[in-house]
């Protein structure tokens, strides 16, 4: 199969690539990036004229529900609602069910994503057995198997020895861990931000300690063990601080954050708006303007879905007893090029948190556009406005709280390993 996409603005952060040029794909690979090429005769032609041309984007934690959840959602319906986002890579957080502790489940997610052929899934394993933070899991057969790094999902170690043994164990098989950072008896029981909102509310808070005391404990055991890190959802100002200083300081940690804390805020809550109930919570205005600073400066790499597809059920109720968790493999694309319409990052800093950063910190050679490369490629019309409905979502999650927000940028194609698995309606 040959396909060429003509006519577009092709941007590729990795190589500062920025021309208008035509795509040429051959045998799931791109052939050149040039004005022609002569004698290539496509298959397909894809007019990409006044749009933009990037790689297929890299979503650092996006969880599936399968298996054990499938009742909410599946492999099948999410791929196909992250190639509609454009998204071409995703990374899966160990706490399904069974947990990502041995390879046979990791063999398991990746069969059923080969079978789905929308996108690459792949695996981060489990750095405890079960994810109950007492006996580490086999780290070594994890890898082996093919994942990308370990992490303990949201499930605490509470232990510090078996904490720093775990970091331990992985910085001897090079692995990145990843961190969900969060005390669990600071955040025990609240449900919001603690402040204003959560005093007026009557609901529990979170302090911002809960994550600024838990990164840095995690800094310290990071520079005593060597580990490479990944802190992933950070909300507060002060843990952007914390990160900036350790990198400063050499550490080898990297940083990502949701797109949807950097557009909301507390006051979002509203009359206990559900759809906002997320984990860690949405923190004050002072905290999301720190975080869109630290995505500027490059403290923050990358920008990440979190996606958590729900039951509608889960949303109803007093907001304290509902699910956190928002469906957003759809917006995060709209979600980080609406901060380019407002000039809080450049396109290229967007484009780049999307693709060639995310693909650095999993170590995978994605997220980029050369020759010899995969052909994962999101094809993005600029010049296009359509109101966010969750109700129309391909996900099987419909539970977001941007319902009725005018984006500009949509996703026309998306390519995977050079066959086109996305492609918008007239």
């Amino acid at each position: 199969m040959k396909i060429c996409i003509q006519n577009g603005r092709v941007i590729d952060p990795a190589s500062q690539l920025d021309v208008d040029h035509n795509v040429y794909i051959e045998d799931g690979r791109i052939v050149a990036i040039a004005e022609d090429v002569a004698g290539f005769d496509a298959d397909i032609e894809i007019d990409a004229y006044n749009k933009i041309v990037c790689p297929g984007l890299v979503d650092l934690s996006a969880r599936l529900r399968e298996p054990g959840q499938e009742h909410t959602a599946t492999i099948e319906s999410e791929t196909r609602a992250a190639a509609a986002g454009g998204i071409t890579t995703l990374a899966v957080p160990p706490d399904t069910d069974p947990v990502i502790d041995t390879p046979a489940v990791v063999e398991l997610i990746e069969d059923r994503a080969k079978k789905a052929g929308r996108t690459m899934v792949l695996t981060i394993g489990a750095l405890t057995q079960k994810l109950n933070g007492e006996l580490l899991a086999e780290m070594a057969a994890l890898k082996a198997a093919g994942c990308v790094g370990v992490s303990n999902g949201v499930s605490e170690i509470k232990n510090t020895v078996v904490w720093r043994r775990a970091l331990e164990y992985a910085a001897t098989l090079d692995l990145t861990v990843f961190i969900n950072a969060a005390d669990p008896w600071l955040q025990k029981q609240g449900c919001v931000h603690e402040g204003t909102v959560s005093a007026r509310l009557g609901l529990s808070g979170i302090p911002e300690s809960a994550e600024t005391i838990a990164v840095s404990r995690d800094l310290i055991l990071i520079e005593q063990t060597g580990v490479r890190a990944h802190f992933h959802s950070l909300s507060t100002g002060k843990a952007v601080k914390l990160i900036r200083e350790a990198q400063e300081r050499g550490l080898p940690v990297t940083a990502d954050v949701s797109a949807h804390h950097l557009h909301l805020c507390e006051h979002d809550l509203g009359n206990y708006d559900s759809f906002s109930h997320v984990m860690p919570p949405l923190r004050g205005v002072r905290d999301r303007e720190q975080l869109k600073q630290g995505l500027r400066d490059g403290v923050i790499q990358a920008v990440s879905s979190h996606h958590q597809p729900l039951d509608a059920d889960a949303k109803l109720g007093p907001f304290a007893e509902t699910t956190p968790g928002l469906s957003a493999l759809e917006t995060l694309l709209p979600l980080t090029l609406k901060l380019v319409e407002d000039d809080e990052i450049t396109l290229h800093q967007a484009i780049a948190s999307l693709t060639c950063q995310p693909a650095a910190i999993l170590g995978i050679d994605a997220g980029q556009l050369k020759v010899g490369a995969s052909a994962d490629i999101c094809i993005i019309d600029a010049d296009v406005q359509y109101d966010c409905q969750p109700s129309s979502f391909i996900s099987a999650g419909k539970n977001s709280p941007f319902g009725g927000w005018l984006f500009q940028h949509q996703v026309s194609h998306t390519l995977f390993q050079g066959k086109v698995v996305y492609q918008r309606s007239a």
